[in-house]
């Protein structure tokens, strides 16, 4: 309970938690087509709709480029608009997830993070997210059903202040979170409204006494300042999302942050992690400290925008870190996460060893050995600076 507010615990899987969220917002507009192991998310908001239990205008679509253009639609119509997704499904939204950003819409979307084909997998990893991320969206990971429910509320809010106007995506790991069942503290119905408020348009497309254009054609005479708007966009969006986080944790009880330092202060050694893999290695840092070993863990809770000062900051003075990547980059060198705290490092004062270790693709397991393996290798050397090595992955 928290300033007379009772918070209600459900037994939810991370896509009930989030189909949940959204019930609990109310958009005017869901458009959304159904793909594993995202489709519960859409299914039981599909029934919330069926039931009366909403006032949405649920848009069934024949394929995910179709639900993004649909939510483009009703976004810049002026409607409050979410949609969820994940793997093949995000790919296909590519093209529209781009232009959503560029018009500046605050479209709320749920991804499950799963595996890009080929081969064909079902399972968790985060290359359908890391693909799209220099698409303009504002990414948020979650390490569990709570905070999957946490992050959407939030988004909400982030999405549509005035400040930012843009998409944001909220993602959890596919099959690990999304179907998993946990204790999810929720807020009452009319705590949620309270919380997220009215939703109030920039510009509306349909608004005939103040008409705009949308979709313009830009050549060498504005597209450029068009491009560094969204870039303003995405920096002024820093504040704001650690201010909303405050807010939430103020009523709420649990305040958010763009990164989340975990028994780092005084750490010598730290992974670098996002995602549901840093419940497992807060277990295995207890353990290490039991032992006399100074372990940390950074989670990156907000990947996009990247807090490369935070991170630098957060990461200064130790002796040498882990960057756990749950995709690659082929033909590059490490995972998205190692190349941008690498980024974020260079010419630093203080800057730590960097390691590089990509893991549990296809959702291949990664359990709390081997993280411990990570640290053992951190501290023996054998975490080589500046190398990318496969975790898990059989010769």
């Amino acid at each position: 309970m928290m300033a007379g507010i009772t918070k209600i615990d459900l037994a939810r899987t991370g896509n009930e938690a989030m189909a949940y969220a959204m019930k609990q917002v109310n958009p005017d507009v869901v458009a959304a087509y159904p793909i594993t192991p995202a489709t519960e998310i859409v299914q039981l908001f599909a029934q919330y709709v069926a039931d009366g239990e909403v006032d949405t205008e649920y848009v069934p679509v024949e394929s995910e480029h179709s639900a993004m253009s649909a939510c483009i639609g009703s976004s810049a119509a002026g409607a409050r608009t979410m949609t969820g997704t994940s793997s093949q499904g995000l790919a296909l939204m590519y093209e529209m997830c781009y232009i959503a950003a560029g018009l500046r819409l605050p479209i709320v979307m749920a991804d499950v993070n799963r595996a890009l084909s080929a081969p064909i997998n079902i399972h968790c990893d985060h290359s359908d997210t890391m693909g799209m991320r220099d698409a303009g969206w504002i990414h948020i990971f979650s390490e569990n059903a709570q905070e999957a429910y946490d992050n959407m509320l939030q988004a909400v809010r982030i999405a549509e202040h005035e400040s930012v106007r843009l998409p944001v995506l909220v993602t959890t790991d596919g099959f690990i979170i999304s179907h998993g069942m946990e204790r999810v503290a929720t807020l009452p119905d009319d705590e949620v409204k309270k919380f997220i408020g009215p939703f109030k348009p920039g510009t509306m497309l349909l608004d005939v006494a103040k008409p705009i254009t949308v979709g313009a054609l830009n050549f060498t005479d504005f597209y450029f300042e068009h491009r560094r708007a969204l870039v303003d966009a995405q920096a002024a969006s820093v504040a704001v999302i650690k201010q909303v986080g405050r807010e939430f944790g103020q009523k709420y009880g649990t305040a958010y942050d763009c990164i989340e330092p975990y028994q780092l202060a005084d750490a010598e050694y730290a992974i670098v992690a996002l995602g549901s893999t840093c419940g497992t290695a807060k277990v295995v840092i207890d353990q290490l400290r039991a032992g006399g070993v100074k372990a940390g863990m950074l989670k990156i809770r907000v990947f996009r925008p990247f807090p490369a000062a935070e991170i630098a900051a957060a990461l200064a003075g130790k002796k040498s870190v882990a960057v756990l990547d749950r995709s690659d980059v082929l033909g590059g060198f490490g995972g998205p996460v190692f190349t941008e705290v690498r980024s974020a490092l260079y010419q630093k004062p203080n800057a730590p060893l960097l390691a590089d270790y990509i893991y549990g693709l296809g959702g291949r397991e990664i359990d709390m050995e081997m993280i411990g393996s990570v640290f053992a290798q951190l501290q023996d050397g054998t975490a080589k600076p500046d190398s990318v090595q496969y975790l898990g992955v059989r010769d």
